[in-house]
């Protein structure tokens, strides 16, 4: 069966999303002194701002009331928000505290603990190959935890809340921009109010200088862009490649760590990578061979 070519302009979508993401501890980076929890109320605010005339302009105003009426959903967004609102503070707090290698070890770890959650919750079955990477990443992580790394504990929090956010949105019957609208509509009163409340004891930066406020302003785009291309990227690309691309991202913050910002690759965290890294090379060519077998049998 013959595969459609992709399109160059999917690649690029795709490259490019995964690139802003990568590039995001430079941008939290310029925000240094500013608390990580404003931060992430002004990149929720903001996300608003920007998400909610998309969804309108895409059409999709019908199927966010009906996302809004059920229930059912409206509870499994309001976790997932939780979760990612999490995830984002998390991540900030690290790039605010010079642990942007734990932050990319996270990452780096995500595949692989999404296979592990499908075992354990989904009841989904592991080949022989992501049975091997997931024993790595294991590995690796254990490397870490008994080399005493501090760190680890930043990894493994990001990993999971991002992971089981990704879980809840799997089970969740919305589509990722009507999803993350609300999640954000529902995070909204408490960023604003957290906002309030640090404005009130003299804690709040935006307003304050003209830089700033800037860069806080754009929290909006640099949530809301990298997602737009991801989306476009998604209906040009197989899955496959998208799988590859991911790995961008946090190779990006990985040697943005151990150049730009001075990160310390010690021998243990060195390992600890290694291991890791060789997971994700079994994971990525497990993937590959079986899609290669399953197309020329096609």
């Amino acid at each position: 069966m013959t595969q459609q070519p992709e399109s160059r302009r999917g690649l690029i979508h795709g490259a490019t999303a995964y690139g802003l993401w990568g590039l995001l501890p430079l941008y939290f980076h310029l925000l240094d002194q500013v608390d990580a929890g404003e931060i992430v109320a002004q990149r929720v605010l903001w996300s608003v701002v920007l998400l909610v005339p998309i969804v309108l302009a895409l059409g999709r105003r019908a199927s966010s009331w009906a996302v809004l009426r059920n229930p059912r959903t409206m509870a499994m967004l309001a976790a997932s928000a939780v979760l990612i609102a999490a995830n984002w503070l998390l991540y900030v707090w690290a790039v605010l505290h010079h642990q942007v290698l734990a932050a990319s070890m996270a990452y780096f770890l995500n595949p692989l603990l999404n296979i592990a959650m499908g075992v354990a919750l989904l009841g989904e079955r592991l080949t022989r190959a992501q049975a091997v990477a997931v024993l790595l990443a294991g590995a690796g992580v254990a490397v870490l935890a008994l080399g005493a790394g501090g760190a680890l504990w930043i990894s493994l929090t990001i990993a999971l809340s991002f992971a089981f956010y990704g879980l809840i949105r799997k089970l969740a019957p919305v589509e990722a921009f009507e999803g993350l609208t609300i999640e954000t509509l529902l995070l909204a009163p408490f960023a604003l109010a957290y906002l309030v409340w640090l404005s009130g004891h003299g804690g709040m930066s935006f307003g304050r200088e003209g830089g700033t406020t800037a860069l806080l302003v754009l929290a909006g785009a640099v949530t809301t862009v990298p997602l737009l291309l991801f989306a476009a990227a998604a209906r040009e690309l197989r899955m496959a490649t998208l799988g590859l691309l991911q790995f961008l991202a946090p190779t990006m913050q990985f040697l943005l760590a151990i150049t730009l910002f001075g990160e310390r690759l010690d021998l243990t965290k060195l390992l600890s990578f290694g291991l890791i890294w060789a997971g994700l090379a079994v994971y990525v060519g497990g993937s590959v061979l079986g899609r290669t077998r399953r197309d020329a049998v096609a």
